[in-house]
């Protein structure tokens, strides 16, 4: 321990952020070493140069000089695209049957917004079972499997916080069916926060105030957790991102894999119709030549509420977070001495901190700066880059507040509407209360059917009927 002390003491000394270790004479063995083991997360040579352009002054937001809107590939398709799609679906079909896409969730945040203590995927949303997160997507590899013959890898990518909890999860469950060997976990580095003058931020007198990197940062996980090795070893060449808190998202896509695949792109993503105007989403945009996404705080207010001679918003791809990349297009993104990089941006965030005196103070403001790359952030690096329309009611309801929006309540509520709709398309009589809302509780396991056009050939027999007040499951 003397050693790493020492090692730390003098990289901190020679850079004014000694302050760091200024309690280690009241600290116990065990917390000394967890201190050591803080500031060996801690990339002096990473968080650095931060410090005096986005920590002790606030950058004022740089537009680009020409924004237009991008052009996004419509969800269904017209005459002339249907034998295109038709195509790209065989193309994405096959490339999931030969092994030759994975599946990657972000799941490195805890369910402390949902009031939940443990890791978001984690939190039980199904309507019928509370079937946690991580099953539902671990259900929909399972029915991947059986409509196309192969079982794709799953790539999870955890937080320091939240690794072990995972971890163990998984293992009490059983890996919900998968094999243990059929899903690979890795953590993703941290940041520390900064307090307002640059300084590194202690969150105890023992730890350091530390945080992911965003979801940017899933990319350089993804090399150094050995994930992109395994994939190359594996013959994996596309590489489908999705964030843990939507149970809604198609984490195998075959016509978006093979519209990415046809098209030659690097990089794809999958948009909605805006809500709003003003919808907390990012929005997609072709900024001086590049397609991007701005986010909904950056983009103008004269903009965002555009329209067009038809009356229709001008802006209205709103991103989801949902992308696939190539495994290429990754590993030259992540190639040390490639100098490429993400841009960093601030967030001023409440979070408990240590005084001068080593009391721990909670404060009502927010007191910190920290530093996150987003994913969306290496758009425009991309080659040909593409976007798909999809539709909010089939793909798109994260559960992110513990009430109003984007709450446990919606998301249970539009699965519900999915699981009915899917129902009424395959004629089975779904029974809906005054406002046009079911009136049972209907929970479609994906492992038992993946989409409409799925559920029709797995119903048989006896006709389904559903009365008002049911639950029904179908598993």
């Amino acid at each position: 321990m003397t050693d790493r002390l020492e090692h730390h003491r003098r990289r901190l000394a020679a850079c004014g952020q000694d302050h760091l270790l200024r309690f280690w004479s009241r600290l116990d063995q065990r917390q000394q070493a967890a201190l050591l083991d803080d500031l060996d997360q801690v990339d002096l040579d990473r968080c650095l140069p931060l410090i005096d352009t986005l920590v002790r002054v606030r950058p004022a937001p740089v537009l680009p000089r020409h924004i237009e809107p991008a052009e996004i590939l419509p969800a269904e398709a017209d005459a002339a695209r249907a034998p295109v799609y038709a195509r790209a679906r065989e193309v994405g079909a096959r490339a999931v049957a030969e092994g030759r896409v994975a599946a990657f969730t972000v799941a490195g945040g805890q369910g402390t917004r949902l009031g939940f203590d443990g890791p978001k995927g984690a939190f039980p949303i199904s309507v019928v079972r509370d079937a946690p997160l991580f099953q539902l997507f671990a259900e929909f590899l399972l029915g991947v499997e059986r409509r196309y013959g192969r079982r794709p890898r799953w790539y999870i990518m955890t937080s320091p916080s939240n690794h072990a909890e995972t971890l163990a999860f998984f293992e009490r469950h059983g890996y919900f069916g998968l094999a243990a060997e059929d899903v690979m976990m890795f953590s993703q580095a941290q940041m520390p926060a900064f307090l307002p003058d640059g300084r590194i931020a202690l969150a105890e007198p023992h730890r350091v105030a530390l945080s992911p990197d965003g979801h940017g940062g899933s990319l350089w996980a993804l090399a150094a957790g050995g994930a992109l090795r395994d994939m190359r070893e594996r013959g994996i060449e596309q590489i489908s991102y999705f964030q843990v808190d939507n149970p809604l998202v198609r984490p195998i896509d075959p016509l978006f894999i093979g519209l990415h695949i046809g098209t030659g792109s690097e990089m794809s993503s999958k948009a909605v119709v805006k809500a709003d105007d003003t919808e907390r989403v990012g929005n997609f945009a072709v900024a001086d030549g590049r397609l991007c996404v701005i986010e909904y705080s950056d983009l103008p207010d004269e903009l965002a509420r555009a329209r067009t001679p038809a009356g229709q918003r001008l802006f209205d791809a709103g991103s989801i977070a949902v992308h696939l990349l190539s495994r290429a297009f990754v590993e030259r993104l992540t190639q040390p001495g490639s100098g490429v990089a993400l841009p960093w941006h601030r967030a001023d965030k409440k979070t408990q901190v240590v005084d001068e005196d080593g009391r721990i103070v909670t404060p009502a403001t927010p007191n910190v700066v920290k530093l996150e790359m987003f994913v969306f952030d290496a758009i425009p690096l991309a080659h040909n880059p593409l976007v798909l329309y999809t539709r909010r009611d089939e793909e798109f309801s994260p559960v992110k507040n513990a009430d109003g929006v984007d709450s446990p309540a919606t998301t249970r509520r539009d699965l519900n509407r999915r699981a009915a709709r899917w129902l009424e398309q395959c004629n089975v009589c779904v029974p809906r209360d005054p406002a046009g809302e079911p009136a049972a509780r209907i929970e479609i396991s994906p492992r038992f059917a993946l989409d409409p056009d799925d559920l029709r050939t797995r119903l048989s027999g006896e006709p389904l009927t559903i009365r008002p007040g049911d639950s029904l499951l179908l598993a």
